[in-house]
């Protein structure tokens, strides 16, 4: 079937962020992995080109669109050339930072940060996972007390956090803390972290099984003194904030799994047609051409659900359930097809030259983070329950 999602300004676009990635990063993505760290230069470019940002408004510098089709055709594009670590980097900054920027600061603090984004000068990461607090954010032990009564005093903020993406090449970090242990839910609170506030310590640069050039670290906060000025909406209000923002994350979660499995499909299936094997092609065995089947169905599925999503975030519509149903499904799926394809390469698809093999090491943690699957259906899980019981 025809897809209907965009028009001919996002096709023009998808051309620009096309011409991009052949200029900016596809010559580089190989030495990323081996260095473990993706060009700052690379991220500037990529803001100014309107790569990500283009949500900022006008008085910020930035396009002011909020048109979600366009991030998922960045998306799209960067999962075609298999560039999977400076996708997550770009959607951390576009879906996670900046919607906490837009929505939860004052004008001070928008004058203050925006601009650097839209520039590219200024990169930043979210900070949530503990040791001992994941999907469970209740569980989060890292705190942050007043110094004194006046409700213009500073924070003093101490705690650790882990899995934190970006976390060794961020200038600012939006940390969850507890403020009130007595105020269950409404005891949290986000505190905006600078590169160079006493008492912030990076610690490791974390070792993972995939998208190794996105760096990932643990952070430490000994006695950090926050100013005022430097907390994201009001006191209390950090847990509501953070769910809040799920619908969008878990839609990025969505466009981004469907993206890289249908690149890696599309790939699997011109190989299949092009090796030989018993002297014919692959994709001519009937056991090859009812895996490609199955595929090519379940993407399209996804793909319905995945712009249905889209439409209505737009409208201000996707709900968290809704969103957690196409996280947990999308993810699922792109495991079960980057699986496939790397056993329908043979041997060679586990070499890691193949952008397949390159893809079963970087897709294993996306049923993980951004809410396990098993939270994911959790959240439907109660969701049913509260419609049907009696």
């Amino acid at each position: 079937m025809r897809r209907t999602l965009y028009t001919d300004d996002h096709e023009q676009y998808r051309q620009s962020v096309r011409a991009f990635l052949s200029r900016e990063v596809e010559p580089h993505l190989e030495r990323w992995d081996s260095e473990r760290a993706i060009d700052r230069s690379a991220l500037r470019a990529a803001a100014r080109t309107g790569l990500y940002g283009l949500a900022v408004p006008e008085e910020y510098g930035g396009a002011g669109e909020t048109d979600y089709r366009y991030r998922v055709v960045v998306q799209e594009e960067i999962a075609r050339v298999s560039a999977t670590a400076f996708g997550m980097t770009l959607g951390l900054q576009d879906d996670l930072v900046l919607s906490y920027l837009l929505d939860a600061t004052t004008e001070e603090q928008r004058r203050r940060w925006l601009p650097g984004f839209v520039d590219g000068s200024l990169l930043g990461s979210l900070a949530m996972s503990e040791p001992n607090a994941g999907s469970d954010l209740r569980g989060i032990r890292t705190s942050a007390r007043r110094d004194g009564d006046d409700p213009d005093a500073d924070w003093i903020l101490d705690g650790q956090k882990t899995f934190i993406s970006s976390g060794m090449s961020s200038d600012l970090v939006i940390v969850a803390a507890r403020t009130d242990p007595e105020a269950g839910s409404r005891g949290f609170t986000l505190f905006v972290v600078e590169d160079g506030m006493p008492g912030f310590v990076r610690g490791r640069k974390l070792a993972k099984v995939g998208m190794h050039a996105q760096d990932t670290a643990e952070l430490f906060f000994d006695g950090v003194r926050v100013p005022a000025t430097h907390v994201l909406g009001p006191p209390g209000k950090g847990l509501a904030l953070l769910m809040g923002h799920l619908p969008q994350e878990r839609l990025a979660l969505i466009a981004t799994t469907y993206s890289s499995a249908r690149a890696v499909y599309e790939q699997t299936a011109r190989y299949c047609f092009e090796r030989q094997a018993f002297g014919q092609a692959v994709g001519d065995f009937q056991n090859s051409r009812f895996v490609l089947a199955e595929m090519e169905t379940e993407l399209d599925v996804v793909e319905a659900y995945l712009d249905r999503c889209v439409l209505a975030f737009n409208a201000g519509e996707l709900t968290p359930v809704e969103a957690a149903k196409g996280k947990w499904f999308a993810s699922e799926l792109q495991k079960r097809v980057v699986d496939r394809c790397v056993q329908l390469h043979g041997g060679y698809g586990y070499m890691v030259e193949y952008p397949v093999a390159r893809a079963y090491l970087d897709s294993r943690g996306q049923t993980i983070w951004g809410g396990s699957t098993e939270i994911m259906k959790e959240i439907v899980g109660r969701d049913i329950a509260r419609r049907h019981r009696t």
